[in-house]
């Protein structure tokens, strides 16, 4: 009886520890991670000229904040004619086109895309684009995604944090590691998720791990 007593004890004693490290609120607090592959987004007129007159995009999958990952592809080439096909459009049509790369897939183009926000195209990198009827060639638009967490606004109340606020977060697997300067973006129809792209994510072995928000 007094070894049981003895185990409660100390089970309880390690649970206050836990509570006031904040290890608990770290659990509550790990974030869902969506891998980002190459995409672009397009203006109307862009898909016209791509695709033929007064054509739409067609749904292949839905994404948060009404966004949604179309059927169609593209083919995008650099600045050396260096070509990487089946690029999927990303609907629905924008004011301003956009193309979103790694930085291993500017090393294969041959551009010079900078690491921003998107929708922060000017002064960012020209590329163009092929489709199935037409080309076309933007003199700015091709970026580097800025890691970032799409919050709801509720979800930016419980986690404490507001629109545009840099936080870090730290990723508990084999590989182990924080990224910092991690955008908050929130909207209310945005769920739950880190966006990074495919390099961030082999960099630090990332597959369907969590990531832990450290403010």
């Amino acid at each position: 009886m007094q070894q049981e007593q003895l185990v409660q004890a100390i089970t309880k004693l390690v649970v206050e520890q836990l509570k006031n490290t904040g290890a608990e609120t770290a659990c509550e607090e790990r974030i869902p991670i969506g891998i980002s592959a190459r995409h672009v987004h397009l203006t109307q007129e862009h898909v016209d000229e791509l695709f033929g007159k007064g054509y739409q995009l067609t749904k292949k999958k839905e994404l948060m904040g009404g966004q949604f990952a179309s059927n169609e592809l593209v083919t995008l080439v650099g600045t050396k004619l260096r070509a990487i096909e089946n690029v999927r459009i990303l609907g629905p049509c924008r004011k301003a086109s956009q193309v979103e790369i790694s930085k291993t897939d500017c090393i294969k183009l041959g551009v010079k895309a900078p690491i921003r926000e998107s929708g922060k195209i000017e002064g960012s990198a020209p590329i163009a684009i092929v489709g199935p009827k037409g080309v076309i060639y933007l003199e700015e638009g091709c970026i580097v995604a800025k890691r970032h967490i799409h919050m709801s606004t509720e979800d930016a109340k419980r986690f404490g944090v507001t629109n545009g606020q840099s936080v870090k977060v730290r990723f508990d697997n084999d590989r182990g590691g924080v990224m910092e300067d991690v955008i908050i973006r929130v909207d209310p129809t945005f769920t739950l998720e880190m966006h990074i792209d495919t390099d961030e994510a082999n960099g630090l072995g990332i597959g369907k791990d969590m990531g832990i928000l450290i403010k």
